[in-house]
């Protein structure tokens, strides 16, 4: 068996790209429209995702537009924004609905930012994992001989090497996010 480590890169950045996801759901000052892919509305006897019901759009940089399909799920929709724990208040205007994003507090944007810290530690977790599935694997390639202790050595070196990037990378768009939600 060979050892490649760009394997154990990917699911690295695997992990980058769902915190990324997770921040995109984090609200700041602007409106965004993955503010509200996490809502499930309950149509046609299921739970199903808002983006599947209605379509989303940002025609300004404080509001979001819900423009639901089907009349008959319009108070479903509502309903599922009003609960969800956006803090946002939809204004029905017929199959459409006008979201104004309120600006944040002082201390809505530090609960945000340590909600972000918090998805940037899991990330960094999950990074360790992979890195810790990395280092055994090259462990047990060279205690079964498939491996020189050389080889051992620079696999291990490789794999910090990938670990050390994606965790700067991490860092990095912590920074950029927490920057994002403390603008004013």
């Amino acid at each position: 068996m060979v050892f490649d480590v760009k394997e154990y890169r990917k699911r690295m950045d695997g992990a980058v790209s769902a915190l990324r996801n997770e921040f995109a759901g984090l609200r700041t000052g602007r409106a965004n429209a993955a503010l509200l892919d996490g809502i499930v509305v309950e149509a046609y006897g299921s739970m199903t995702p808002i983006n599947q019901v209605a379509s989303i759009s940002v025609p300004e940089s404080r509001m979001l537009l819900v423009s639901v399909w089907d009349k008959s799920q319009v108070g479903a929709v509502e309903r599922a924004l009003r609960q969800s724990n956006l803090g946002i208040n939809p204004v029905v205007d017929g199959q459409t609905m006008r979201i104004p994003m309120p600006p944040l507090t002082e201390e809505r944007r530090k609960d945000l930012t340590k909600i972000a810290s918090g998805y940037a530690e899991n990330a960094k977790v999950a990074v360790r994992n992979v890195r810790r599935d990395g280092m055994e694997t090259v462990k047990k390639l060279e205690k079964n001989g498939e491996m020189s202790e050389d080889e051992l050595k620079a696999h291990e070196n490789d794999i910090q090497k990938a670990t050390d990037s994606v965790i700067d990378l991490i860092e990095e768009n912590l920074k950029t996010k927490s920057e994002e939600i403390m603008q004013v």
